[in-house]
């Protein structure tokens, strides 16, 4: 028999909690793992699973040490065969663990892959697994009812795992791994950037713009903290997530600056798309608000630049001239030569109605004209 001996900071855990059946059973099975391990493995990967399994433990309160990480991150600078034995051994601890602390650990490690894994680790982590597809991580129901914290961490593991998958997600789409880049790039790196985006073709730019609007949205769904408020792991994804945030603000807001010089180029459906995804964007400013910790003045111009984009593009109007789609300003009285045919759905209240439900907002059609004068 023998008695273990919680620290301070294990039987307080950020918010008054005792230690308890569950919490000794968990360190027994860190320990009993890491034994395992310690005799199992061979003497190449030792050091990977050691640092895996210290890293993901069943403590509910802290999150994984930066030295076991940086361990893990260690093998992504050797071959692209030991790259992936590391991604692997993470995965597969991920998908057999039914502990939440667990899940958010190894969640949190996948994390730290994309921010701060070199290319080769990437590269692993896109093509795993092989077929991709809707539901990566195959958390969706994931449920640990060992305790309420538990029960409230295990929303926190659906949550994260579908962030984690919008992530990389958009990431594919851009093209680059948001969460690596960084505010602080050098001038020539965001000219550089400019560029290749200027260069981009009005839908390619959508695509991208309407991804990144999907990954904020994405973060606005995360979890209400009751009993785990104050708990060190949860704070550690939510600053994980606020970088991202701010990455992603940086990203939309220099797309947006060069729609800016696009409007009069757009046509009719890119117009509507834009707009859309602007007012998407504009519905999570509130929930998004509470991350923007520091740069406020960059997130007050960023929020002014989304609505005058917005404004600009909603105050045009759209009709023919010779086959081609133009765009006026709203002032300008429509001609009885200049009227909409039969491209637009018309309503009794005069507004026009866009019918697609790609561009509709929650399958709803969007009404892109706030007012039009009636036809003759």
């Amino acid at each position: 028999m023998f008695i273990i001996s919680p620290t301070e900071e294990a039987r307080k855990g950020g918010m008054g909690h005792v230690t308890k059946v569950r919490d000794i059973i968990g360190l027994i099975k860190d320990k009993a793992s890491q034994s395992k391990a310690a005799l199992l493995s061979k003497p190449s990967k030792l050091s990977l699973h050691l640092a895996l399994l210290r890293a993901t433990t069943h403590d509910s309160f802290n999150p994984p040490d930066v030295k076991h990480i940086a361990t893990i991150l260690s093998f992504g600078h050797s071959s692209r065969a030991t790259a992936s034995v590391a991604i692997e051994a993470l995965m597969d601890r991920l998908q057999s663990t039914r502990d939440s602390s667990v899940a958010l650990k190894c969640l949190i490690t996948v994390h730290h892959v994309i921010k701060h894994g070199s290319f080769i680790l990437h590269d692993q982590l896109s093509v795993y697994p092989s077929n991709g597809g809707r539901n990566y991580l195959k958390l969706s129901n994931f449920r640990d009812g060992s305790s309420p914290i538990t029960w409230e961490l295990s929303s926190w593991v659906r949550w994260y795992a579908q962030y984690i998958e919008t992530l990389l997600c958009t990431s594919r789409i851009l093209g680059l791994f948001l969460a690596t880049s960084s505010s602080s790039s050098t001038t020539l790196d965001k000219d550089k950037q400019e560029e290749t985006i200027s260069a981009l073709m009005n839908q390619d730019l959508l695509k991208q713009t309407v991804s990144l609007v999907g990954l904020m949205e994405e973060i606005c769904k995360r979890p209400d903290s009751l009993h785990v408020t104050g708990n060190k792991l949860v704070g550690e994804i939510m600053r994980f997530v606020g970088e991202d945030c701010l990455s992603a603000t940086n990203e939309v807001s220099i797309r947006i600056t060069d729609f800016r010089e696009r409007l009069n180029g757009m046509s009719f459906g890119e117009s509507v798309e834009l707009v859309c995804a602007l007012k998407r964007l504009e519905n999570c400013k509130e929930r998004l608000f509470e991350l923007s910790t520091g740069k406020k003045s960059f997130i007050e111009s960023f929020w002014s630049l989304v609505s005058e984009i917005k404004d600009r593009v909603g105050r045009q109007k759209v009709y023919e001239d010779d086959g081609k789609l133009l765009l006026k300003a709203r002032s300008e009285k429509v001609s009885e030569s200049a009227r909409f045919s039969e491209r637009v759905l018309r309503r009794s209240d005069d507004s026009v109605q866009f019918s697609s439900g790609r561009l509709g907002l929650d399958g709803f059609p969007f009404q892109i004209l706030e007012s039009v004068e009636p036809y003759a």
